[in-house]
């Protein structure tokens, strides 16, 4: 491999997050709209400049809290992407992250830098700005692959949850259809579920027995893995 001395050294360095949300039955990501600069008025990922002296785990944070005012959030990094023309007319690299927030604990403000910022349906995600397309279906690929080994979805909803709406969340990530009784057989025998002595409220239908999460299983789980096929 012959390197050339004299090649300029790469300064730009941009951080995109996938933050992932759950909406009662539909998987969801938060878009942005731009408001300047050469993606003005176009939909993307949220995304901003590394600092010279910041971390790239500090930009991440930093940018996320100034696009939306989202606070103290776990993100978990993917993968630096690198393709030299994954931007007109100019050499960027970007680290990308991913999270998964309950969308009832946060109430989603766009900065000034934007026009807006929107929850789109996985299935409903319009052309993005730079490779952006290719960064979400990577982080959802690694989502896919992350649920069957940790109980990482249960971030996605509320404290209290049905089985019903945990089937769901497991459908909509892993873009498959589940055996109800199969699912709920599996999900049981874990005893990662605290029964609660409570069910569902103003609704329409039978109203369902109500769970939670365990917090020592759910910490077990989370550090030693496990093979939740289905």
């Amino acid at each position: 491999m012959t390197v050339d001395i004299k090649e300029p050294a790469i300064e730009e360095i941009t951080i995109d997050c996938v933050i992932f949300g759950f909406n009662k039955e539909s998987l969801e990501v938060l878009l942005v709209q731009h408001a300047e600069g050469e993606s003005v008025g176009k939909w993307g990922l949220l995304g901003g400049w590394l600092r010279k002296k910041e971390s790239i785990d500090d930009a991440a944070q930093r940018i996320l809290y100034e696009l939306t005012s989202l606070d103290n959030i776990y993100l978990e990094q993917l993968k630096a992407f690198t393709d030299p023309n994954r931007v007109s007319g100019r050499r960027v690299v970007t680290i990308a992250y991913y999270t998964l927030v309950n969308r009832e604990d946060y109430n989603i403000k766009a900065s000034v830098t934007l026009r807006e910022a929107k929850w789109y349906k996985i299935n409903d995600i319009p052309n993005l700005i730079f490779d952006h397309n290719e960064i979400l279906d990577f982080s959802l690929m690694q989502l896919r692959n992350r649920v069957r080994q940790a109980p990482i979805g249960f971030n996605l909803l509320p404290e209290k949850f049905t089985l019903l709406q945990l089937m769901h969340l497991y459908e909509e990530i892993l873009g498959i259809e589940l055996d109800k009784s199969n699912f709920r057989r599996k999900i049981l025998h874990m005893k990662l579920l605290v029964p609660l002595d409570e069910k569902q409220q103003d609704v329409s239908h039978r109203a369902a027995k109500l769970y939670r999460f365990d917090p020592e299983i759910y910490e077990k789980l989370t550090q030693k893995g496990f093979n939740f096929e289905f």
